[in-house]
């Protein structure tokens, strides 16, 4: 069983911040500062590759929504908004976190090392697979 379909159920208590017919949003349990808030479809989709094209519109404007009304709660001066598909991905239902943000808060930003390309062939290789790849991608 899935712990987000719990909580969009109703089987699982969750501190709600907002539902409507496509989208459900609630406090993530292990904020990394308070108001973080991990909004999810209401329909059981396991990454953002696998949300249907028709519930991309409500569940983002879901999450620009909700990503203004955190800042604001939480006098913040912006947010973080992530979604992770697979890897890191904790419970298996695709979620976006919204995570209130003021500068020198402590959050750096991405999580792991970041590096260069060896060259600049090597990053329009690199663009080019992408490219590729995008027009193989439904």
């Amino acid at each position: 069983m899935c712990l987000f379909c719990d909580i969009v159920a109703g089987r699982h208590d969750a501190h709600l911040v907002h539902r409507d017919e496509h989208t459900v949003a609630f406090l993530d349990i292990r904020p990394l500062f308070a108001g973080h808030c991990l909004l999810v479809p209401v329909e059981h989709h396991e990454t953002l590759h696998d949300l249907p094209k028709a519930l991309l519109e409500p569940f983002f404007s879901a999450a620009q929504r909700l990503s203004e009304a955190v800042r604001l709660a939480m006098g913040a001066e912006g947010s973080f908004v992530a979604i992770n598909n697979k890897v890191s991905q904790s419970v298996p239902h695709l979620h976006v976190h919204v995570v209130p943000r003021v500068r020198k808060d402590g959050l750096r930003g991405f999580f792991w090392p970041r590096g260069k390309y060896g060259s600049d062939a090597e990053m329009a290789e690199t663009a080019a697979a992408v490219a590729d790849a995008l027009a193989k991608v439904r």
